[in-house]
């Protein structure tokens, strides 16, 4: 008897897929192409428009005049920014508008009440050089919290921009005494600059040097 040929046995179509798989891969690698190279950006802002270049040209500006507390010029170039092609830019701008525009309401609008309320007043008062509304209101702010350290410093620089040196010397005593590190703050602060040829001056922020240290 003639032994029977085995039977090969089909392949399976799991096996058939996987194949056809491999080599569709295989294929879709060899014609996979990468993205071009995102745009310039800067913040998240988008520097290929010159529309947009420019808008942020005038936005640098603006912030430039924010920090030097030029609030009204700082507000006309915001209001500029708000113009311009990029949503991005344009609600910086708009966060910053509304800073610019509450530091220049004046203040019976505002109308503080407590006494960081009436000091905060002073002190946008000062920002944008309205010398008697800040001072009435850092008066007020000290007349209801006299051991506030802070608002004692900021009526010494107050006097200081107002050519006051005898008062300055008195306020920033009392800010140093509440809190010595006011000292410290004081020798690096620019509003202070008019009292800088004072031997008094020097006496108050660098005690060790005749041995009087409080």
């Amino acid at each position: 008897m003639r032994p029977m040929a085995k039977a090969r046995k089909p392949a399976s179509s799991s096996s058939r897929h996987s194949k056809g798989t491999a080599r569709s891969q295989s294929k879709s690698q060899k014609k996979k192409t990468f993205p071009p190279p995102p745009p310039a950006q800067r913040g998240g802002v988008e520097l290929v428009d010159p529309l947009v270049q420019a808008q942020l040209k005038v936005y640098d500006e603006a912030l430039a005049l924010f920090h030097q507390q030029k609030f009204a010029r700082a507000k006309q170039e915001l209001e500029k920014v708000l113009e311009g092609p990029s949503k991005e830019l344009a609600d910086r701008a708009r966060m910053h508008l509304k800073i610019a525009e509450q530091r220049m309401k004046p203040s019976h609008e505002q109308n503080p009440r407590t006494a960081d309320e009436h000091y905060q007043r002073g002190v946008a008062m000062m920002n944008i050089g309205r010398w008697d509304d800040a001072r009435e209101s850092l008066d007020k702010a000290r007349k209801a919290a006299p051991k506030a350290d802070h608002i004692h410093y900021a009526l010494a620089a107050l006097d200081c921009l107002t050519g006051e040196a005898d008062s300055a010397l008195a306020n920033l005593k009392v800010a140093i005494q509440l809190r010595p590190e006011n000292r410290y703050h004081a020798r690096n602060d620019e509003d202070f600059a008019f009292l800088q040829e004072d031997p008094r001056f020097t006496e108050l922020l660098y005690p060790e040097k005749d041995g009087t240290a409080g």
